[in-house]
This record gives structure tokens, sequence and C-alpha cells, in this order.
């Protein structure tokens, strides 16, 4: 639809200044916006989907296979990468040839890289080790909350043991049973069985869907944590691109295109990634015995770090390109001081993003992996609405601070040299330190609920208490935790 509609004149917008203010209405309108939301709606499922269904084909019960699950979450991350690093190459620069007249061969060229995906997909299908969806996870989750609301006057038991369990699987679990915890008891009286009361759904709920329900609620401040990251991501996207704009774009005597300039971290995390997972992690693993090197949350903690290092030198190139700039704007600086910031930032996401994607795949219960993963990217989606707001917030707070009426950052169309936009990356800057704090007390709070994910802590983690469980199940237990199995 996107390639159709860029190709064919009578549905490509009004050149400003439009009628009615408006440069794409009636049909045109619906024809643009429609195609964008299957875009995303596609895009959506993709991202949700695809990690947690790679994951499935590893057996984590195999510890050579545990180690082949740490990769690849790496391997999935490059694919990604060298795939956007080819959309803001390659594509751009046949989309961007000759005056924008090839504007529709950019969306082409997806269209059919879009094709070949699904042709392998299809291919692959009969080998895949796929597991049965049982249920939607979000009817679990509010079953649970539901049924807590209805007995909220009721009176905790005295022993986790009187709790409402099932012996075998239920009908929508894929997963052993999950052991009682302490934490958020107000959602145990979802599993009290009312007196003169037959079990049934949205009556009472077993034990496992509660768990499952805390374990989700316990990732909610990881996700939280990771939102300003993704905003500072969608202003080195967007900023930096205006930036490039009033850079030397050449190299030697070949000319840059500003919407290229994402690259930069690509082509970082395209080489180190490889490295990193070649490299580093059996390095570490030889001290750590974790399979990934380092825990999930723990990559996810260098990730927050190396972003506001990021911001913080985006914010002193800003100033040494203004100054060039008001000194001599026919001899800007070299496009390539932003490889810095982009750089380093790169690495960051390298870290965060695989980490996220493993602690959530590993963490969820089963069943829920494909939601769980799905997390990350929910993350994405705030980080981009923050970004925007900021903005806002940031323009309306600055304005008429003497800066002539203006908001640090509502020029930036027109003329960025009369900006702050130091300053704006100053202040993402010091917003990353803070909110890498946050992170750091839900990252300690946080227990790992197998010992795959966090050494001597989760091992101690996955092994409940006697006083919470049954005999029979504190044996299952303990054979399991000796076994090195969830």
């Amino acid at each position: 639809m996107m390639t159709y509609q860029a190709h064919t004149k009578s549905l490509l917008p009004q050149l400003p200044p439009c009628n009615k203010g408006s440069c794409m209405d009636g049909g045109m309108g619906v024809y643009f916006y429609a195609s964008l939301s299957l875009l995303a709606f596609g895009a959506g499922g993709v991202k949700g989907a695809l990690p947690a269904l790679g994951a499935d084909q590893f057996d984590r019960r195999d510890p050579k296979q545990e180690k082949g699950l740490a990769s690849y979450f790496n391997w999935l991350l490059l694919s990604t990468v060298s795939g956007a690093a080819i959309g803001v190459t390659f594509i751009v620069y046949v989309a961007t040839n000759k005056n924008n007249q090839n504007w529709w061969k950019g969306f082409l060229i997806s269209t059919l890289g879009a094709f070949v995906g699904y042709v392998f997909l299809a291919i692959g299908k009969p080998f895949y080790r796929l597991e049965i969806p049982r249920g939607s996870p979000l009817v679990r989750i509010a079953e649970v909350i539901v049924v807590a609301m209805k007995n909220r006057r009721l009176s905790h038991v005295e022993s986790p043991s009187e709790l409402y369990e099932v012996k075998e699987k239920d009908s929508e679990s894929i997963a052993a049973n999950v052991a009682h915890t302490k934490q958020f008891r107000w959602l145990d009286k979802a599993a009290i069985l009312p007196e003169n009361t037959e079990p049934a759904r949205w009556k009472v709920c077993t034990v496992t869907q509660v768990e499952e329900t805390k374990v989700l609620i316990r990732m909610l401040p990881i996700i939280g944590s990771t939102i300003i990251m993704n905003t500072c991501m969608a202003q080195l996207q967007t900023f930096s691109v205006q930036q490039g704009y009033q850079m030397n774009p050449k190299l030697g005597s070949f000319k840059v295109p500003a919407p290229s300039i994402p690259v930069i971290p690509l082509l970082f995390m395209v080489v180190l990634i490889p490295v990193y997972d070649k490299l580093f992690v059996p390095f570490a693993r030889k001290f750590t015995k974790n399979p990934s090197g380092i825990t999930q949350l723990q990559r996810v903690g260098v990730g927050l770090v190396l972003s506001a290092l990021s911001m913080s030198i985006a914010a002193v190139v800003e100033v040494k390109r203004r100054k060039q700039s008001l000194k001599n704007p026919f001899q800007p600086i070299s496009l390539f001081w932003l490889s810095f910031q982009y750089g380093i930032f790169g690495i960051a996401d390298m870290f965060t993003l695989v980490g996220l994607l493993e602690f959530f795949y590993k963490e969820a219960p089963a069943g829920m992996k494909s939601l769980s993963t799905s997390f990350t990217w929910i993350s994405l989606s705030f980080g981009y609405f923050l970004s925007s707001a900021l903005v806002d917030i940031i323009n309306s707070a600055t304005r008429g601070g003497g800066g002539g009426g203006r908001g640090w950052l509502e020029a930036v169309q027109q003329n960025l040299d009369t900006t702050k936009l130091n300053l704006f990356y100053w202040f993402l800057a010091v917003l990353s330190v803070l909110n890498f704090f946050h992170y750091l007390f839900w990252a300690v709070w946080y227990k790992y609920k197998n010992d795959g994910g966090g050494g001597d802590a989760a091992a101690a983690a996955a092994v409940p208490e006697p006083a919470e469980v049954a005999e029979e199940d504190v044996s299952k237990a303990a054979a399991a935790a000796t076994n090195g199995k969830e």
C-alpha cells in the first residue's frame, strides 16, 4: 500500500501551503494512515513473537543448549541491526536518488524483503518446536485480579498449603506448578476457595496462576526503568539528523546523506555483537558460571550507564558544532563527530536490548513468553511518546526565559544555532543518571526465579521455603535445583 501510494501522483500529499491547513486529508489520508497502521500492527506482531519463537527451539534443561539460548538473543539483535543498517544506507540512497523521484523504490525493496522473510518462515515451519497456546495470558492475569478483589474481605489463610492448587497441570498451564511466594499477599486471596463453593473459573484461581501474575508485576519496575533510555534514543535519532544537515557530510569524495546518520551506532553494533558473544561471554562465563556471562539485569545496568555517558558527549559535541558554525558557517565540523555519542549509545543499546529480551523470556511464566518479550518494545514505545512530551514541556518551561520568547528547542527546524540543544542533552544526561539509581533499587529488589539467570541468589530463590509448600513439592524443588534445572 505504501509503495503504491508513493508511486501514484494522485495519492501524494500536496506541497505546502495546503488547503484548509492539511496536506493530506480525505480518502488520501485514510489510505495513508491505514497503511501505517498495518505496518505497525505487523511489526508489533513480529517483534513480540519472534524472540520467544526462536528461544523456544532450545531445551533449557540441556546445559549446552542453555548456552546457545544466551547466544541466540545476541544474534537476533545482530540480524536486526544488520537489516536496519541496510535500511538507512542502501534503501535511503535508492529512495533519495534523483531528487526523491525514486522514493517509491525504497518501499518496493522493503516490500520484497518482507516477502522473502515470509517465505523463509514458511519453509522452516515444519521444523519448528511450537508451543500450543492454551488461553490468553491477559485473561489469566485479569482473572486473578478480579477474583482477588471479590475475595478481598476474606481472611488470609494460616498456611500457603491451604490455598487452592491442582496437582497436575491445569487446563491452560503448559508448565509445572509454581511455588508460593510471600510478595503481593493481597493476590493470594484469589487462591482462597470460599466455603460451599465449587472450583470454577472466575471463582478461584490456582497458586500457579497467582504466582504468574506476581512475576509479571515484579517485572513492571524494570520496564519502567528503561523508558528514559529509549527517550534518549528517540532524541538522538531526530536532533542528530538536524545537526547533520549543518555539518560537513563528506567522507573523502562521498557525501553521506543526513538520514543515513543512524548507521553509525548500527555499524558499531554489527562489529561488537560478535566480539561480545565470542570473546567477552566465554571469558566472563569462567568467573561467573553464568551461561550469559553476566546476568541480564547487570547487562541492562551497563546499558543505562552508557546511555547517560552518550548524552553527556552529545552535549559537548553540540557545543563544538555550534561554536564553529557561529564562527564560520562555511566550514562546519565533520559529520563524524556524531559517531562518539552514537557509538557509545549503540553499545548501550546492545547491552540493554539483549539483556531485556533474555530477562523477560527466562523470567516469564510458561505461556507468557511472547507477552513478556513484548515488554521490551512497550518500553521503546513509551520512550518515544515521552520524547515528544519532554520537548513540549522543555519548550513551555523555557519560553521567554531570555531566549527571545522561544523555548530551547523551538527553532530547531529554522536555525539550530539559536537553540539550546546542548542544555537539553545535559538535561537528558542528568535524567539518565537519576533513572539509573531508580533502576538499581528495583534490580537489587528483584529476585530471579531460576538459577539460569541469577547465580546463588537465583538458585536460592528457585527452592521454596519449606513452610510455604507441601513436603512433596519441597522434595521436587530440591531435586530440580540439584540437577541444575528450573
